[in-house]
C-alpha cells in the first residue's frame, strides 16, 4: 500500500528525514510516534504530496509519486484522507455542508451527496449535528466532523496530524475508538502522535521517529 526506500527531506539545508526505509500493508493501523521535531508531520505530507521528496522513492499503491504530473496528484489525493489538528472546519458553513466540500470538488451528484455524506456523519458518531455549524461543537465534536470529511470519499488511506492534540483524555479516547472503527472497515490509518494514551489505547503498530530518522517499530501490546 504504502513504500518508502531511504526517503530524506530537508528544508533549508536542514535535515527532516534522513534515509527512511518503511513499507505500511493495507488495512494497517500505524503510529508515527516521537516528539515534536522528529519528523512525523514532515513524513505525512510527502505521503499527501504536499511536499517533494528530496532523496528516495516513495511508492502508493505501486505509483512512484515522484514521477507523478502534477495533474495526477489531486486524483491519487482522492485515495486519501487527511485529518488536521486544528480540524479546518469552514466555520460559516454547516456540517453537513462541511462534510460534503470533498465530495463537490470531485463533482459527485447531489443523489451522492445525499447518501454518503450521512453514512460519514452516522459512522463518526455526528449526524445528530448535521445542522449546527462548527463553532457551536466541542472540540471533540469538530473534530468527529474533520473525520467524516476525510472518510467521505471512501479513501483507501487515512492520514491523521495530532488529531488529539487539543483534548482532554476522555475525549482524546473517543477519538482514538473513533479511528479503529473506520479501520476495521479495511481503511488503512496511518496517525501522527506523541500521545501515549493514543499507543496504550491503540492495539496497533508504533513506528518511532527521532531527529528524522526510524528508532523503533514494533505491535503495542496494548
Amino acid at each position: 500500500m504504502i513504500q518508502l526506500f531511504h526517503v530524506s527531506k530537508n528544508y533549508e539545508r536542514r535535515p527532516a528525514l534522513l534515509d527512511l526505509t518503511l513499507e505500511i500493508e493495507k488495512g494497517d493501523f500505524v503510529l508515527l510516534m516521537g516528539p515534536s521535531g522528529a519528523g512525523k508531520t514532515t513524513l505525512l505530507r510527502l505521503l499527501h504530496c504536499s511536499e517533494p521528496v528530496d532523496e528516495g522513492q516513495i511508492l502508493i499503491q505501486n505509483r512512484n509519486i515522484s514521477r507523478l504530473k502534477p495533474s495526477d496528484v489531486p486524483y491519487l489525493r482522492r485515495s486519501m484522507g487527511f485529518v488536521f489538528q486544528d480540524f479546518k472546519l469552514l466555520p460559516k458553513k454547516s456540517v453537513y455542508d462541511n462534510v460534503a466540500l470533498p465530495l463537490i470538488a470531485q463533482g459527485a451528484s447531489t443523489a451522492d451527496l445525499r447518501r454518503k455524506v450521512p453514512e460519514a456523519l452516522k459512522a463518526v458518531g455526528i449526524d445528530h449535528k448535521r445542522d449546527s455549524r462548527p463553532p457551536l461543537l466541542s472540540a471533540g465534536e469538530q473534530q468527529r466532523v474533520a473525520i467524516a470529511r476525510a472518510i467521505v470519499s471512501g479513501p483507501l488511506i487515512l492520514l491523521a496530524d495530532e488529531p488529539t492534540g487539543n483534548m482532554d483524555p476522555v475525549l482524546a479516547g473517543d477519538i482514538v475508538e473513533v479511528f479503529k472503527a473506520i479501520n476495521a472497515r479495511g481503511t488503512t490509518v496511518v496517525i501522527a502522535t506523541h500521545s501515549r494514551q493514543i499507543a496504550q489505547q491503540a492495539r496497533c503498530r508504533i513506528v518511532t521517529l527521532s531527529h528524522g530518522r526510524i528508532i523503533g517499530d514494533e505491535r503495542s501490546s496494548a
